[in-house]
């Protein structure tokens, strides 16, 4: 069970902002809080349900005797891609969980490559964001 995030008057405070940028109110902390956690239930609903999919793609495979190959290609190609958008959205839950964490300890909008601020703007259009910007584009172009 995940722990308690705390509350955003506690945590505002405490929070890295960019030189020029104004300190997290209590309002934007619990925006991006409830936002996480609104991606959170729906990633949640997404793995469930890609989670049931894949066990009924994978009882109802069988050996594949009596399915010929265009059967047996369209059944590996949707196991393939329903495994795929699992994954997504469990990597996208880690993040999540991973943001809410840092939340908590205070490192929430510092670059985990270079230890900048990440900046609140970024944050609050991508509340999952773990680098600056100079550091996602120089991995992007990697």
């Amino acid at each position: 069970m995940k722990k308690p995030t705390p509350a955003p008057e506690a945590a505002a405070d405490t929070l890295v902002v960019k030189e020029g940028e104004d300190a997290w109110t209590p309002a934007e902390l619990a925006e991006v809080m409830a936002e996480l956690e609104e991606q959170r239930a729906h990633s949640l609903e997404i793995v469930a349900e890609q989670e049931d999919e894949l066990s009924g793609l994978m009882r109802d495979s069988g050996d594949g005797a009596g399915q010929d190959q265009a059967d047996l290609g369209a059944t590996t190609f949707e196991r393939d891609h329903e495994m795929s958008v699992l994954n997504s959205e469990r990597e996208k839950l880690a993040q999540i969980d991973r943001a809410l964490a840092r939340i908590e300890d205070g490192t929430y909008g510092v670059c985990e490559s270079c230890g900048q601020p990440i900046g609140k703007l970024r944050l609050m259009a991508f509340p999952r964001a773990t680098l600056c910007m100079t550091c996602k584009q120089r991995e992007e172009r990697r």
